[in-house]
């Protein structure tokens, strides 16, 4: 018994060696949704069933189409080219389960395993070469000697293998391989095509990958996009070639005795074999169980990142990297300047743009906060939310590095007496709508439901369409769906903008985020902050202002004189939206997903608004008379002037973190 139940531990090992594992997935939100009744849903059971009972093709590809038109539903399912037929397939049926469980109402999808890749949508996706989304890792260690020579034999083979990979016909476009370097031991490398693409496609899809390659020299890199996966390392990772000839047997059975000499000699092998036997199996454990180790640690380390931060789908670049992007930070290159500090315009050597948000030592966002907005921006996935390509965790550095908007944040044109003259209503309406449908993607429809805290103008950043996307998410929240609100004893953020029973209760939920909308939707209709809104010699917030010119019925006197005579009922329209956004009783404010159906359907009759929360004025009869659920007896103290940032202190009876 001894001697088989080590060879059964060792079966079990093989076994969750080889199991599929998920690398990355990505819900395609932005794509659109499907209800579970819809004839897209129906298409795509009908497909992905396709391919999880489709005979094996011989090349690891599935890809099937059903349905017309806006409702059709295509999906491609790819094998890596060294896998074979029993674990592609377990890869694939359990790709089909997850995927549909982690993505359940999105019209497209990706997800990334080890040996395979499951991706389905809406849209003709075959003979397309598309390099988004991609999922880039790599481990942090790299080769301290002999680094020119790792760059070429690096290269070498990677051209090799693009070519090789890209002559293939439509049946196959896979090439693997290694070389040899005298100071670093063997590379081993594939790259892998999908087999519709043609030769040009696949070159280009590789090349761009190439691209992600980090600076000089990672012991082991990961690529993955739609059209194609590159991966590299300096240990064995592909799977046994089908052609290598079988091993020989490890147990002889001999034949029928003919002589007693023979008979000794055969007796002796056979003793000789069961003596040795045990310990070749034991050998055998040992390597085995070290393999699987080892290849799991591997994977922890391509998947995680120095100190706790485990970006899924972001580079960590080095401090050298950006630096040298930035031209070393040069002040030319200074985009702008917040309490974290310093956002710098950069350029990396593939010529792709940057921008870099430089964490101040010392600054109010510490590690804690810089560790929560990667792995929280490195989770979302919308058009209106600002994309985080990477950072920086090295010494005492901290970087954020994120997609490029030329035209910097919202605050620099409505609050700039010229600039705000080029927004006209179209294109403030259109920002307004970006900004309405970001939230709601962070409230509602991501994986988390998302409280940003710090919405304002200079945290909405402008693309070159002037399409809005929100950002900054160092002191977000991250609550499950289930979770309506939380407390918190340390308040942070920016005066003008906090709800009431934010900044005088610590109490937070999704509607605090409602109420920062208001603000920032009333100033973009008006032009003027709300913590320093001027009228003649007279210093009045700009709810107060307006909540008085709305009862009085002067309405006009709210809107900016720049957008006079100009779609003046929408105007009006939306001033009631914001109206109602910052209501002073919580409940009475509408969700982000009622905003956006308000902002679309002008059909939509909108409740009478009821006082807003004045806060900020130090009127002890303006607080807030609908907080008493809430808490009691609360001590606090606000340290700052209502033009500034905000950190305060509260001490209630709940007093609960919650992240």
């Amino acid at each position: 018994m001894a001697f088989f139940l080590p060879l059964a531990l060792f079966s079990f090992a093989r076994i969750c060696a080889t199991q599929p594992v998920l690398v990355k997935h990505v819900c395609m939100y932005e794509v659109g949704n499907f209800t579970s009744n819809s004839t897209y849903k129906t298409n795509l059971d009908h497909v992905l069933s396709s391919i999880a009972t489709a005979k094996d093709t011989g090349n690891g590809l599935y890809n099937f189409s059903y349905g017309q038109s806006l409702e059709s539903a295509n999906a491609i399912g790819l094998c890596r080219g060294d896998t074979n037929p029993d674990s592609c397939r377990s890869c694939l049926n359990n790709s089909i389960y997850l995927l549909t469980q982690l993505c359940p109402k999105q019209k497209e999808a990706i997800a990334w395993y080890d040996i395979c890749m499951l991706r389905f949508s809406s849209r003709p996706i075959f003979g397309a070469m598309e390099v988004e989304p991609q999922y880039v890792s790599w481990i942090t260690n790299d080769f301290k000697t002999q680094r020119d020579m790792f760059k070429q034999n690096l290269r070498t083979l990677l051209d090799r293998l693009k070519d090789n990979a890209s002559s293939g016909g439509s049946v196959r476009k896979y090439a693997a391989g290694d070389i040899f370097g005298e100071a670093f031991g063997r590379i081993y490398a594939l790259l892998q095509c999908t087999p519709d693409l043609s030769k040009l496609q696949c070159d280009a899809c590789s090349d761009s990958a190439f691209k992600t390659i980090p600076p000089c020299c990672k012991v082991a890199w990961r690529y993955f996009s739609p059209s194609c996966n590159v991966r590299y390392q300096v240990s064995h990772f592909l799977e046994p070639s089908a052609e290598l000839p079988p091993p020989l047997p490890l147990i002889l059975v001999p034949s029928s005795i003919t002589t007693s000499s023979e008979g000794m000699k055969k007796n002796a092998m056979q003793t000789t074999i069961v003596i040795v036997l045990p310990f070749v199996a034991l050998f055998v454990l040992a390597i085995g169980i070290y393999t699987f180790l080892r290849s799991k640690k591997l994977r922890e380390k391509l998947e995680t990142s120095d100190d706790d931060i485990s970006p899924t789908n972001l580079l960590q670049y080095d401090f050298k990297t950006i630096r040298d992007a930035t031209d070393n930070f040069s002040v030319s290159n200074k985009l702008g300047q917040g309490g974290f500090g310093i956002v710098y315009k950069g350029k990396l050597f593939n010529g792709q743009e940057i921008a870099v948000k430089r964490l101040t030592q010392g600054s109010q966002q510490g590690d804690l906060e810089f560790k929560n907005e990667v792995l929280l921006v490195a989770k979302l996935q919308h058009r209106n939310v600002v994309r985080l390509l990477g950072f920086c965790f090295e010494r005492n550095e901290r970087l954020l590095i994120y997609e490029f908007l030329s035209n910097s944040s919202l605050d620099r044109f409505i609050f700039d007496p010229i600039q705000r003259e080029y927004l006209d209503w179209s294109r403030r309406y259109k920002i307004v709508v970006g900004i309405s449908r970001g939230l709601m993607y962070l409230h509602e429809d991501s994986r988390f439901k998302v409280i940003h805290h710090d919405l304002k103008a200079s945290n909405i950043l402008l693309d070159a369409e002037l399409n809005p996307k929100v950002t900054d998410f160092g002191m977000a929240r991250l609550c499950s769906i289930s979770q309506t609100h939380g407390d918190t004893s340390k308040i942070k953020g920016t005066y003008g903008y906090m709800a009431p029973e934010y900044a005088l209760y610590g109490r937070f939920s999704v509607k605090s985020d409602v109420f920062s909308f208001g603000v920032l939707l009333l100033e973009i209709i008006s032009g003027q902050k709300n913590s320093c809104f001027q009228e003649g010699e007279n210093t009045e917030h700009l709810l107060s202002y307006t909540w008085r010119n709305w009862m009085e019925g002067n309405v006009t006197a709210i809107i900016d004189p720049t957008l006079a005579r100009t779609c003046i009922d929408e105007i009006i329209r939306c001033i009631h939206l914001g109206l109602l956004c910052v209501q002073e009783n919580v409940a009475s404010r509408p969700t982000m997903a009622s905003v956006v159906l308000m902002l679309k359907n002008n059909s939509f009759t909108l409740p009478v608004p009821l006082r807003p929360g004045f806060w900020l004025q130090s009127d002890t009869k303006n607080l807030p008379q609908h907080l008493d659920d809430y808490t009691e007896g609360s001590q606090h103290s606000l340290s700052e002037s209502p033009c500034g940032e905000a950190e305060s202190t509260s001490r209630s009876c709940i007093g609960m973190e919650v992240l």
